[in-house]
């Protein structure tokens, strides 16, 4: 949302966006230009791999990055461990960023999205830990996809919103297209995106166990194609609006003109074949860049090179831009010559891309010789040819069916997209999970109560879910599901039902998911990971790989429940849950979608709940010991059903409360995970407040919200950062109900601004209060959500305390 909630629009009106800094290290070589260059002469980077034993393999190809991976600023975690994927996508960043002017702008204003696939791996950890030997426990904070964005964020102190996308494959694509919302939304000035992913036996293991791995150099869309090649990489680009780029004179590569995502609903790996999916994604990026489909000249298509891919994808492009015009636009694949970057696989095909309009060339599809009936599509054999075009289209489509689409424009010819049609956006559903109870009063009556139900598994304080997945799941559905999966798709039907959509209906096809996971899918991984370390490639399973992806419970979600709008995945830590809903409000309130299940889940395992106790996180005090300043670990699930509010009203629906507006800060810094002042925290609700046209609160002056509910979940650190920041936010006046649920409830990990949400409409069933829900990551990412809590009447006009009324 933005401040159209209280009926102003303060969003800059120039809706363009522009690319006006791009780095790469792919196996192309060690920059942006390099990638450039060898995908234009076909120049194939795929050959045998040095750096991993590829024993047990049905390849020995990959794309692999040679040139030494050494990034001019280092990673915040252990010294004497080597993240990979975080060194690419520094290395990456930093050429981006060394297109902007330092200072030009506020560190403030400067935000990062990161897409990853598997982040940070660490299968060494793992590794160490099964043979017995005590691994460093910093090397638990560089598990996650928000690690990763927030050392990129810490190298360069950018202190704006900082976010980790996992859509799997799709990432790269998703994030530059979250990133570029951000902009035109008014909520930074420059965004640095991309993705990053780097090699491990463990995906080698995978793909292998899928029978998806080529023995030679991938050759999408052709007649002999065998499979795909793995490739590792980083793309990073340097975002800001055009007019900003024009009044400082920086030079664009090209512009995003818009984005569009979908589900496909069918298959855990495999994409629905007809392209019915993924035609939806390219035909909503189509509509929201305001470029019709004749003007498309150019696609950098997914073209994986595997059996099933190609051919749905040949059929989204016919299906999207019509047969006739699809024959004739040429399509090649950057895979053909990089390999497959997984979550980074997007970003390197948008630098591509950019320069394909830059440069008004087509490169070549590498490898290809020989036309395939079911690839009837043009597919730039043989050498680069001449472009004559002003927009251009790349495509990503990932495990789960998650599709994503870009379209980029050529920078001098200042196309600029629709400005949407904004809406207000209301809440209509709620599902939970909860170790306290299956509803919202549960889970209050517990918090009121004081009680914690918690118990000590291995010298550290949990709380789980006691649940029966038997009434949405059948045994035969469950088999190859995890327990995240498990819970999202339970708390997703029930929000669903609370709402007025039946599961698997006309009107769930046209719902959409954002989903969002603080740790992920960590059983999944640890199923899949510890057989390899001792027995290698053989012991990888097939039916648990689809699983490690952070998006797979998303799939599952559209896949069980028949949801087929737009879907992404976001993982930010602690804060996961409110900038999730942020995510989806934004893209309801630009009209992506009239509505959205957004299910945040997290599931504790022996392995996590380790991690969090070798950082000092969780509570391993013994009972009846003093409080040791750490939390509870929990688990759980909510899901919350957002609407555009005209459609809600038109569908005759129960409105619970409306998403007003919201905030994002970072901490970043190398030296520590917070402020200590709780300065990231107060930007963020300050944010929140004014986005939501609440003006902040002064001394003496009657305060904007009835209640906060804080991030507070007895980390005593972090706890009084934001204590601090609360205090200075409201002064010397007087200051609202102030609740900490997971003080006494537990730290779900992702899922708290989910609950706390559920816990305030709950509260506020029977009036119309404005709140802030506030949630922080542990790497020092604030996310604050002002929210109205309350049924709707849409007879009587909301009073504001600004004055306004709506």
């Amino acid at each position: 949302m933005n401040s159209t909630a209280a009926g102003r629009d303060d969003r800059p009106r120039d809706t363009g966006v522009t690319v006006v800094g791009a780095g790469a290290i792919t196996a192309l070589g060690p920059t942006a230009r390099d990638l450039w260059e060898g995908a234009r002469r076909g120049r194939v980077g795929v050959r045998p791999v040095q750096g991993l034993p590829m024993d047990g393999l049905g390849t020995k190809v990959g794309g692999e990055v040679t040139d030494p991976v050494e990034p001019v600023r280092g990673l915040r975690g252990p010294s004497r461990f080597r993240e990979r994927a975080v060194e690419l996508a520094l290395v990456a960043a930093g050429e981006a960023m060394a297109a902007l002017p330092g200072g030009l702008v506020a560190s403030e204003r400067f935000g990062v999205v990161l897409g990853t696939c598997n982040a940070g791996l660490l299968s060494g950890r793992l590794s160490a830990a099964a043979r017995g030997a005590e691994p460093d426990p910093l090397l638990a904070t560089l598990v996650t996809p928000q690690a990763l964005a927030e050392s990129v964020g810490a190298a360069f102190r950018l202190r704006g919103p900082v976010l980790a996308v996992n859509t799997a494959c799709a990432s790269g694509a998703n994030a530059i297209g979250l990133a570029a919302d951000l902009l035109r939304a008014g909520r930074a000035d420059a965004v640095l995106a991309g993705g990053s992913d780097a090699f491990s036996d463990v995906v080698f293991a995978g793909f292998n166990s899928l029978q998806s791995l080529s023995p030679e150099p991938a050759a999408p869309y052709c007649g002999e194609r065998q499979g795909l090649s793995l490739g590792e990489g980083s793309g990073m680009v340097v975002l800001v609006r055009s007019e900003f780029a024009r009044a400082h004179g920086l030079t664009g590569l090209a512009d995003v003109a818009g984005y569009g995502l979908s589900a496909d609903g069918f298959h855990s790996t495999a994409p629905q074949p007809e392209g019915k999916g993924a035609a939806r994604a390219i035909a909503s990026a189509l509509l929201r860049a305001g470029v019709p489909a004749e003007r498309i000249g150019y696609i950098n298509g997914h073209g994986t090179g595997t059996p099933k891919n190609d051919p749905a994808e040949s059929n989204a492009i016919a299906l999207a831009l019509g047969a006739e015009k699809a024959a004739r636009t040429p399509v090649s694949s950057t895979k053909s010559v990089i390999g497959h970057l997984l979550g980074a696989a997007g970003a390197a095909e948008a630098i591509v891309t950019a320069y394909a309009l830059a440069e008004q060339t087509a490169p070549p599809t590498a490898g290809y010789t020989t036309p395939a009936p079911d690839c009837p599509l043009d597919y730039v054999p043989g050498a680069a040819r001449p472009l004559s075009t002003g927009a251009a289209l790349s495509n990503n489509f990932a495990f789960g069916g998650a599709n994503a689409a870009l379209v980029l424009t050529r920078t001098e010819d200042r196309h600029r997209p629709p400005v949407p049609e904004t809406d207000r956006v209301v809440i209509t559903g709620v599902g939970l999970l909860s170790p306290a109870g299956g509803t919202a009063a549960e889970v209050w009556s517990a918090y009121a109560d004081d009680r914690a139900p918690a118990d000590w598994s291995g010298g550290v304080r949990v709380s789980r879910v006691d649940f029966d997945p038997e009434p949405y799941l059948t045994r035969r559905e469950r088999r190859r599901m995890d327990r995240l999966g498990q819970l999202a798709v339970a708390a997703t039907a029930r929000a669903m039902t609370d709402a007025g959509f039946e599961p698997g209906s006309a009107g769930a096809a046209a719902l959409g998911i954002v989903f969002g996971t603080g740790t992920g899918p960590m059983e999944a991984m640890e199923r899949f990971t510890v057989p390899l370390l001792t027995e290698g490639p053989a012991a990888a399973d097939p039916s648990v790989f689809p699983n490690t992806v952070y998006n797979q419970a998303a799939g599952q979600i559209a896949i069980h429940l028949g949801l087929r709008g737009p879907t992404s995945t976001l993982s930010v830590g602690h804060a996961t849950g409110a900038a999730t809903l942020a995510y989806a409000a934004d893209l309801l309130a630009a009209g992506h979608s009239d509505a959205l299940v957004c299910t945040v889940t997290d599931a504790l395992t022996e392995q996590v709940a380790r991690a969090y106790a070798a950082v000092g996180a969780a509570s391993t005090r013994a009972p009846g010991a003093p409080a040791d300043g750490r939390f509870t670990l929990a688990e759980g699930s909510v899901a919350v059903v957002l609407e555009r509010r005209s459609a809600a009203l038109a569908r005759g629906a129960r409105i619970l409360g409306e998403v007003l507006g919201h905030g994002m800060a970072s901490d970043a810094s190398r030296a520590r995970l917070w402020d200590a002042r709780g300065r990231g925290m107060e930007r963020a609700m300050r944010t929140a407040l004014a986005t939501a046209g609440l003006a902040a609160p002064e001394p003496g002056v009657v305060p904007a919200v009835d209640e906060v509910w804080l991030a507070a979940a007895g980390l005593a650190a972090a706890d009084r950062a934001e204590a601090a920041a609360v205090r200075r936010l409201f002064g010397s006046g007087p200051v609202p109900e102030l609740y900490a649920p997971k003080t006494v409830l537990g730290e779900p990990m992702g899922v708290g601004g989910a609950l706390t949400l559920a816990l305030a409409l709950h509260r506020g069933r029977a009036g119309s209060r404005p709140v802030l829900l506030n949630s922080s990551s542990l790497g020092g990412s604030h996310v604050s959500l002002a929210v109205r809590a309350g049924a709707e009447d849409s007879r009587t006009p909301i009073h504001l305390p600004t004055g306004e009324t709506r």
